[in-house]
């Protein structure tokens, strides 16, 4: 029998108040893995007010106490480590050896967050006063929502919601509806671990429903969200009725730059895996390849090769190098955008069709296009899939301007073996995150991770900013002179 799912609030697995569901499909059997309950107002209502409570006595324990739960977490991870990859591979669809990384990417993030709990630095500082101290502090906010994402379905939930609570925050946490059961995973490990009832609260449904309650209950203190452009403009501006504070973590259209001087073949490599790495579907994934035209003829065709040799199929089989699409719609999505480029004047090389590997599920062939001009919408628009477009270019000046000139500014490679290019690259290129002589993807977690212009609006998520999405900065001033003193004032005579 499919088992359903109820929602967590307050400690306890409860009935959703709509008495409705969804079901958890695997994209590449169409096997329907899970039913889970669809959250209405009350639901919402319910979990902020468990989360309200959960802060207050959590906000009291010490973070280096708080972290201790969080460790033992990230042990229960590493037990659980195969198990969870197995079932993210059947509810996501990406090949196993990626999911055992996304599982390990939640284990360190867990480990290394905890590990802040004893490094919540603040500042010191001198007084222009005499005999008075003056020092920051972190302090948590308070009710935090957050919105995840489906294609890494434990690593980004675990991006948000450990350094949300090691901060002293509660969370109510909305998973994507595609990966459902992975989020109750993480859950239950973190409740298992210690976690108090009402600091994690999980809620599921749809985003337009379900996501756009959250975003707008007015005693939510923080929306951390992760998705598209669109949908983040819309909880930017729904945010700033109240003032609530919004931590964006959006697209990108991300390019790698290949010099002449470049080693090929590690070249080669890093585009393969950047561009085709979980069929396409990372907000990093290599979407624009910049050839310098000295190479280009070369690099295309070994490239063609590479990309001619990939199998499609079942992530859980070891031959299998992409896997499905996550659902029908994002599968139309892709056959429109092939079709526009086609319309547009680029050079269909190989793919842009569906794939059929045995399996009844959504799977679409890697696909080339060359002659890409800057000002397509296959250049601009972000696919999320399997689709990689080459550019010409005849030296780093124009590299550099062809990477920048989309509204997105995520994540940048180049491939080079002057170190004069790398970091004119570094200094030059929009964008959040620049690798020399690797691909786009492979964050990680003890470095920030976010964009500029369209994929972001400032905040950055993982290493020592992880803390600060979650946290207020309180200046403290702490006079014992045992008079009055007067800033700007005494200190002027």
């Amino acid at each position: 029998m499919i088992q359903e799912y109820k929602l967590f609030i307050g400690g306890e697995f409860k009935d959703s108040s709509t008495g409705e569901v969804f079901d958890d499909i695997n994209p590449a059997t169409l096997e329907n893995l899970a039913t889970i309950q669809i959250a209405g107002a009350k639901d919402i209502d319910r979990a902020v007010e468990a989360a309200e409570a959960g802060f207050r006595l959590w906000s009291k324990i010490p973070a280096p106490k708080r972290a201790e739960i969080l460790f033992r977490a990230a042990r229960i991870l590493q037990e659980r480590k195969e198990e969870l990859a197995v079932l993210m591979t059947k509810e996501m669809g990406k090949v196993l050896p990626e999911t055992r990384g996304d599982v390990q990417e939640a284990i360190d993030i867990t480990n290394y967050a905890a590990g802040e709990g004893r490094r919540m630095l603040g500042e010191t500082t001198t007084s222009e006063l005499k005999e008075k101290f003056c020092m920051t502090v972190l302090r948590p906010i308070g009710v935090v929502g957050l919105i995840t994402p489906w294609n890494f379905p434990i690593a980004i939930p675990a991006w948000k919601i450990i350094p949300a609570v090691v901060a002293g925050n509660a969370v109510v946490f909305k998973p994507a509806s595609d990966t459902p059961l992975l989020a109750l995973k993480l859950v239950k490990v973190l409740t298992e671990a210690g976690l108090p009832p009402g600091v994690i609260n999980l809620i599921t449904g749809p985003g337009g429903t379900v996501g756009k309650a959250l975003v707008q209950h007015p005693r939510i203190k923080a929306i951390s969200f992760t998705g598209s452009l669109d949908t983040g403009k819309w909880i930017m501006e729904e945010c700033s009725k109240t003032m609530k504070r919004v931590s964006l973590e959006l697209g990108g259209k991300n390019p790698v730059i290949v010099m002449d001087d470049a080693d090929l073949e590690l070249a080669l490599e890093g585009v393969l895996w950047g561009a085709f790495g979980t069929t396409g579907q990372r907000c990093t994934a290599t979407s624009r390849l910049i050839l310098h035209e000295k190479i280009k003829d070369e690099f295309v065709k070994r490239l063609l090769a590479k990309v001619k040799a990939l199998r499609i199929g079942d992530g859980l089989l070891p031959e299998t190098d992409i896997g499905p699409i996550i659902n029908k719609a994002q599968l139309e999505k892709i056959e429109k955008y092939v079709k526009i480029g086609k319309e547009e004047g680029a050079t269909l090389l190989f793919g842009g069709n569906r794939s059929d590997p045995g399996l009844p599920g959504y799977f679409f062939e890697p696909t080339l296009f060359a002659d890409v001009r800057p000002e397509m919408r296959i250049a601009q628009e972000e696919i999320f899939g399997p689709v990689l477009g080459i550019f010409t270019v005849s030296d780093l000046e124009e590299a550099i301007e062809l990477a920048n000139s989309t509204k997105y500014g995520l994540s940048s490679a180049i491939y080079t073996g002057n170190v004069g290019n790398a970091f004119r690259a570094i200094e030059k290129i929009e964008a959040g995150i620049t690798y020399v002589n690797a691909p786009t993807i492979g964050a990680e977690v003890h470095l920030p991770f976010g964009g500029v212009k369209g994929t972001g609006n400032g905040f950055r998520e993982a290493g020592t900013e992880a803390i600060k999405e979650f946290s207020e900065v309180k200046a403290v001033y702490i006079d014992y002179s045992g008079r009055l003193q007067k800033a700007q004032i005494d200190s002027a005579e």
